[in-house]
This record gives C-alpha cells, sequence and structure tokens, in this order.
C-alpha cells in the first residue's frame, strides 16, 4: 500500500492572498516586533473572535453517515461525484456544529474543474482553493488524482477548505487577513501558520466523526504519519505541527481543540 507524501494533499492554498478585503488592508507603520502568537506590538492578546470565538464550545461531534462513493481510476466524472458527496457530508457535519454553538451557518458554493481557473484566480498546483470573498471551495482534479485516485488526499482537499470556511463564517478568517497584513517577515508566517494549522484541526473535527463513511483504505496512524513527513510548506508550517494539530481535532472531535491562536510558536512554526 502506497501512502504518497505530498505537500499538495497535506497543504492545500488558503485564499488569504486572494480575500476581496486582502488588498483594501495596509501595512502601513506595522510594527515590526513579533510577540508570541505573531501579530503586532501594538496588540497585546489574541483578539476575541480568534481566542474565544463560540465555534470552540460547539461540543463534540457524533459519528456521521454519509454516502460517499468510491473513485473509479481515469474519470474525472466520478472524482466529481467524489468530491460532491464528500462537500455534502462537510456540509452536515458543519451546519450541525454551528447549531450547538448557536451560530448561523450558510453552506459554501462547490466548484470543481479540470482546468486551472477559478472563481478567486488560478487554481495552484496543489489543487484547492478557498475563496473567502465568493464563499466558494474551489477544486481542480489534477492528472495524478486521475492516474492515482488514493482517497484520503482528494478527500482532504474538501475536508481543509471546509475548515476555511468555518474561518470565514466565524469572523476568523477576516480577522486573521487584517493581523497577516499588520505582521512583518517571522511573524506573519506565524499568522499564516496559526490559519492553515487550525484549518487542519478541523478537518481532523470532521473526520472524527466522517472517516468510517470515507473508508479510506489506510489507517489514522498511516495517514497522519504521511501527513508528519511531508513536504514542507513557507505557508502552512512545519508538517510534524500540521499533523498534530489534524491529529488533535480527530482525537478530540472538538472544534474546542483547534485554539491554534493560543498555542505556543514552537506548536505553529
Amino acid at each position: 500500500m502506497r501512502i504518497p507524501l505530498v505537500a499538495a494533499s497535506v497543504c492545500v492554498i488558503a485564499g488569504v492572498g486572494l480575500s476581496g478585503t486582502a488588498g483594501a488592508q495596509t501595512a502601513a507603520g506595522a510594527s515590526t516586533a513579533q510577540p508570541a502568537y505573531g501579530v503586532p506590538h501594538a496588540v497585546a492578546a489574541p483578539p476575541a473572535v480568534l481566542a474565544e470565538n463560540r465555534i470552540y464550545r460547539s461540543g463534540t461531534a457524533s459519528p456521521l453517515s454519509c454516502p460517499i462513493p468510491e473513485i473509479r481510476e481515469g474519470s474525472a466524472a466520478s472524482l466529481k461525484t467524489f468530491h460532491r458527496s464528500m462537500a455534502r457530508c462537510a456540509d452536515r457535519f458543519w451546519a450541525a456544529r454551528f447549531k450547538a454553538a448557536g451560530l448561523a451557518y450558510t453552506s459554501p458554493k462547490v466548484a470543481i474543474t479540470t482546468g486551472s481557473s477559478s472563481v478567486c484566480g488560478k487554481i495552484t498546483s496543489n489543487g484547492a482553493q478557498y475563496c473567502p470573498a465568493q464563499r466558494t471551495v474551489a477544486i481542480r482534479i489534477m492528472k495524478r488524482d486521475l492516474t492515482d485516485p488514493f482517497k484520503m488526499n482528494i478527500a482532504h482537499s474538501v475536508a481543509h477548505e471546509w475548515g476555511h470556511h468555518v474561518q470565514q463564517l466565524t469572523g476568523m478568517l477576516d480577522e486573521q487577513n487584517r493581523l497577516y497584513w499588520r505582521a512583518r517577515g517571522t511573524a506573519r508566517s506565524i499568522v499564516s501558520h496559526r490559519l492553515e494549522m487550525q484549518a487542519e484541526c478541523f478537518a481532523g473535527v470532521f473526520y472524527s466523526a466522517a472517516l468510517d463513511s470515507v473508508d479510506p483504505g489506510i489507517t489514522w496512524d498511516q495517514w497522519i504519519g504521511a501527513v508528519r513527513e511531508a513536504e514542507e510548506s513557507k505557508v502552512h508550517g512545519k508538517p510534524r505541527n500540521l499533523a498534530y494539530w489534524q491529529n488533535r481535532g480527530y482525537t478530540s472531535g472538538s472544534a474546542g481543540s483547534c485554539n491554534t491562536w493560543k498555542a505556543t510558536i514552537a506548536r505553529v512554526s
């Protein structure tokens, strides 16, 4: 059994740099100080929308049964069906968690293509993006998905990007955007890592309820081992930390375990 150790599956691209609000932000006069959570010195602690968000009080997820089909090698139609089935499953899961937290939930749009263009611009070689302004999960079916459809890699395109949708609906993505554009150097990287690792953790929370439906063909420990050994990404941070947060979400089954904004820099580097 081959487990691909590829950054594309683990480190999909968030739409932060493509956000419609990002261009309106200014970094003029931003401090170069780099406090513990990687935001400008003027802010003494993580803003409440990040550190005390109501989604953290959404409770522990119950098992969720979703009709997710197998993937036929070489079939783009089969992959599209798989992605859309995953999307419906993630939508059901997060709608229930938002209700439990007393938060309003709206579904994102899902755009799947075999090309490189999406509603938020060109999709990178990683194959998936979240487009905040359009509230859209954009997925590109890659050639490797057709020739070697490793189910857990493909499923993660949906699970991780849905984590960014959760951040958007709860106000965390916009707040992270503001902090990102005010920060510099290492501080900016840490802000980015906190966002991405939280999306990994949210994906893990989803898997805690729905992994049996995905039926990935490998054990959870094998998957986390592959994540830990993946290629490092400047935007997303060290694979060992990405694996830590995804596993933390999975083992806890609760978004309350995903508060990366209060974690030490060592845990989000």
